[in-house]
């Protein structure tokens, strides 16, 4: 499978930084990314104070090189820059495998209330 890791460092990122990005997901960017094609699956990571990112894995190569020549040429202009105030690391990467648990995916607990 081909993944795609868009890493945002929050170490010089307003104090606020994290808060509004996790409303950000909730309000727009979950919705956005569940209508992209060749997505098998994203999920959002962060460390407080130190970074936030969106791990993508796409179905195919061509896929994730559409999403990440696209994505590149306006990286430091989404709103997840602009909130951080600095333009993301991106890095393809291989999923060797992926094992969904017997209890399943969550999308996130403030989406199940």
């Amino acid at each position: 499978m081909y993944g795609l890791s868009v890493r945002w460092p929050l170490t010089q990122a307003p104090p606020d930084a994290l808060a509004r990005l996790r409303d950000y997901v909730e309000t727009e960017s979950h919705a956005k990314f569940a209508g992209l094609d060749g997505l098998r699956f994203k999920t959002w990571r962060a460390r407080e104070g130190e970074w936030f990112e969106g791990t993508y894995v796409f179905v195919s190569d061509e896929a994730r090189r559409r999403f990440q020549s696209d994505f590149q040429t306006r990286a430091d202009q989404v709103p997840v820059s602009q909130m951080t105030g600095t333009a993301p690391r991106i890095e393809p990467f291989e999923v060797v495998a992926v094992v969904d648990g017997p209890t399943g995916f969550r999308s996130a607990a403030r989406f199940e209330n």
